[in-house]
């Protein structure tokens, strides 16, 4: 079975990391998948999706500040719309993960969680949920 789900996220900042492990957990069970795969995608080119550590709220804040310092907005980039710092930080992030459902529930380590980062807002944006499995 497959089953595929569309969820709107609203961002507030220019740059921010969402939580959104609830979403997806949801959407799992709403599938009723059991066994499979989950396998998110961003179809946006200045946002992305990852998964780390969900304990510390110090751990987004220092992605964040760490990802500015290694692209900071003001390089002398060329594109027209100013937000290419927006375009290399999606990039290094990465559009897609796939995540593993065992009994009905993801698989996620003790300290993960699920995050959607806007790197170009705020803005309303789209996630792609795509369920297999049986």
């Amino acid at each position: 079975m497959e089953f595929t789900y569309k969820i709107s996220i609203e961002t507030h900042q220019d740059s921010e990391m969402i939580l959104i492990t609830n979403q997806i957990k949801e959407a799992v069970q709403k599938s009723k998948i059991q066994n499979g795969a989950v396998i998110l995608f961003v179809p946006h080119t200045t946002a992305a999706i990852t998964i780390n550590e969900n304990a510390d709220p110090d751990v987004k804040r220092d992605m964040l500040v760490g990802l500015e310092n290694m692209v900071p907005r003001n390089q002398g980039f060329y594109h027209y719309e100013g937000n290419s710092h927006a375009h290399i930080k999606a990039s290094i992030i990465g559009f897609d993960q796939t995540i593993l459902v065992e009994n009905g529930s993801l698989i996620l380590g003790t300290w993960q969680g699920i995050y959607f980062f806007e790197f170009d807002g705020p803005r309303r944006r789209t996630l792609i949920i795509r369920i297999s499995g049986q």
